[in-house]
């Protein structure tokens, strides 16, 4: 019998547990089934890296005062088609969508709007973001750091300098198309869960301190126990930048206009700030307003259409729309329950207990 075999845990089940955990924890109930829908959400999109196995780092974080329950952006700056908003270290499933909506709302008036978010807790999936633009007609692009966060080594180096930087585009074309992705090699939460004893890191995807390449998590977080803490501030490696030379570049992009032009921070040069934030810089398109979107639509359908009818590459394969494999797998996670590896299961329930919370008695 193999031991580390995913354990398959109905959606329900885990929503209503992660929800408990953080309403014991000191969120308000909404706010608390807010953080669990929206982790819950990455894992059901196939983004494990993101979901539940945060929960832990998360309740830690807010133990600690790195992350505020029951906060509301604050208005920093509002020129009409453009805000600068700061999350005041609240929970990053709560102060995201209100920087989000806020752009929704202002592209819907003016054709465009830039929003720009800073101090705001670990925001998760950033693809979420472009689908809830998606979900009101717009497009909108997404460029994310995490200040105060040193993870990757930039092209050519070993050192970490940048954070994982994510980036995310959403088109609402018919599939919509959502592109969404860490401009590291692979995310933090990607080793976090190899960890756990989840799917394996490409061999290539950190680096040591003697730019040897590795895909053993030690090399980021350092001697650690099968189940606990994982912190990267114990390892001595770095996870590269994908694609060489351009995820790298693109990283470079993220921390000067998520980080800097926020006034949020970059990951570095690290101070003594104690927690991490991430910052995000948003541009929300109205196609609408453009006088283009009959003709966007028709344009931009008929692209798709044409992109996918490519001859696969692979016998019985399929060319997909970035955003396709992540809706067929909430399709298909829905119905048969969410893959956990045992070790993080076994950590969420051990932060449930924890915290007093009734902990179900079987998947």
């Amino acid at each position: 019998m193999d031991t580390n075999a995913p354990i398959l845990i109905a959606a329900p089940t885990l929503d209503a547990l992660i929800t408990d955990i953080f309403a014991a924890s000191g969120c308000a109930r909404d706010e608390a089934a807010r953080i669990s829908h929206h982790l819950l959400g990455a894992n059901l999109a196939g983004h494990d890296s993101h979901g539940v196995v945060r929960v832990p780092r998360y309740v830690e974080w807010q133990q600690a005062g790195h992350v505020v329950a029951g906060q509301q952006a604050d208005v920093v700056t509002d020129g009409g088609a453009f805000a600068l908003l700061d999350g005041r270290w609240g929970f990053g499933q709560t102060v995201a969508p209100q920087a989000t909506a806020l752009g929704i709302e202002r592209a819907e008036k003016h054709g465009t709007a830039v929003i720009a978010l800073r101090n705001a807790g670990h925001i998760g999936r950033v693809g979420s973001y472009s689908e809830q633009a998606i979900a009101a007609g717009l497009i909108s692009i997404h460029f994310v750091n995490v200040a105060g966060s040193v993870l990757v080594a930039p092209f050519g180096g070993t050192e970490r300098r940048f954070s994982t930087a994510p980036f995310s585009v959403g088109v609402p074309t018919d599939p919509p198309v959502v592109l969404d992705f860490a401009t590291s090699h692979v995310a933090e939460g990607k080793v976090l869960v190899a960890s756990n004893g989840g799917k394996p890191l490409p061999p290539d995807a950190l680096i040591e301190p003697d730019g040897t390449l590795s895909g053993d998590p030690h090399t980021l977080y350092g001697p650690y126990e099968r189940v606990g803490p994982r912190s990267p501030a114990n390892g001595l490696g770095a996870i590269r930048a994908f694609g060489d030379h351009k995820g790298s570049g693109l990283a470079f992009m993220c921390e000067l206009l998520a980080g800097a032009f926020t006034g949020g921070g970059t990951s570095g040069p690290v101070q003594a700030r104690g927690r991490i934030a991430n910052g995000m810089l948003s541009i929300f398109i109205s196609p609408r307003h453009f006088g283009t979107e009959a003709e966007f639509r028709r344009v931009a359908g008929d692209y798709v259409a044409w992109v996918k009818s490519c001859t696969p590459a692979t016998p019985g394969g399929e060319v997909l729309a970035p955003g396709e494999p992540e809706a067929r797998l909430r399709a298909e996670r829905l119905k048969n329950g969410l893959p956990l590896q045992p070790d993080t299961w076994a950590s969420i329930l051990e932060c449930a207990q924890t915290l007093g919370v009734a902990v179900p008695n079987r998947p």
